[in-house]
């Protein structure tokens, strides 16, 4: 998710886990903030017979009760694992889709490409020479990344553990002691210094992009200082967000070593 008023201070600032569902993609989006918005409307032209009204509210409604109504908070920290994997891949190949457009430029100045191709009839000047982006130093991100998947791998064995036929051999006070703990494995991922430039933006995996408005940036602090050709900030970025990471990983082991406990 990126910013919105239903869930920007939620996600963005406290560090509380949200969720955004909908349906989509049949149409352009129907209409938004608009005066036409009203009962005729939606009655007549949109959703007359409120078969997706009843559809999102049934998807919504299950999702509630299943979080409300369940013993043990269903987290799925492997599925985190997987998604922040791919964001850290996405960054990497970032920087060298950079260095590369970077290498390319000026080879092109290098042997006159600009000038070759400039139109005789009108006043061009070749770009200037592109510095090449450094290599950055990942491998703080790839290191709190391993700690990560081992521990949701860990989490997911222990729960299967203590289950047997949905239900959960842990007492009423390790469920409580347990639940507590685990909502706190978002806050993990906030700092209290916030993003640069930006203090009030907490999370360090999520936040609206400082130029996009709504669109997302994942690893914010990371990805802005690549597109922003800030290097130094950028090895300063993926070493905070690979604290939080570290964090996260320490608190879902420690979720683990309470199952496994309570199992003997």
């Amino acid at each position: 998710m990126g910013s919105g008023s239903d869930w920007t201070v939620f996600l963005d600032h406290l560090g509380i886990a949200s969720l955004d569902l909908g349906y989509g993609e049949e149409d352009g989006g129907g209409i938004y903030h608009s005066i036409y918005d009203d009962f005729y409307w939606y009655t007549h032209f949109s959703d007359t017979d409120f078969s997706y009204g009843r559809a999102l509210s049934q998807t919504a409604g299950t999702a509630v009760m299943r979080l409300a109504d369940a013993d043990l908070l269903p987290y799925d920290f492997t599925g985190l694992a997987d998604t922040i994997h791919r964001y850290v891949d996405e960054l990497q190949k970032l920087l060298q889709t950079k260095q590369d457009d970077a290498v390319e430029r000026n080879k092109e100045l290098e042997e006159g490409v600009f000038t070759a191709i400039a139109d005789p009839k009108k006043t061009s000047v070749p770009p200037p020479a592109e510095e090449v982006p450094p290599h950055l130093n990942f491998a703080p991100l790839q290191n709190a990344l391993d700690a990560l998947t081992h521990s949701a791998e860990r989490y997911q064995k222990a729960i299967e553990k203590v289950s047997s036929n949905g239900e959960l051999r842990v007492s009423p006070a390790e469920l409580h002691a347990l639940n507590e703990k685990l909502m706190q494995s978002e806050r993990k991922l906030t700092s209290a210094d916030g993003l640069p430039r930006r203090p009030w933006f907490e999370h360090l995996i999520y936040a609206p992009g400082a130029y996009t408005g709504y669109g997302v940036k994942t690893i914010p602090g990371v990805r802005e200082a690549i597109e922003q050709k800030k290097w130094k900030e950028a090895d300063e970025q993926i070493a905070r967000a690979a604290i939080a990471l570290q964090d996260e990983a320490a608190l879902i082991d420690s979720a683990a070593q309470e199952l496994e406990s309570g199992s003997r």
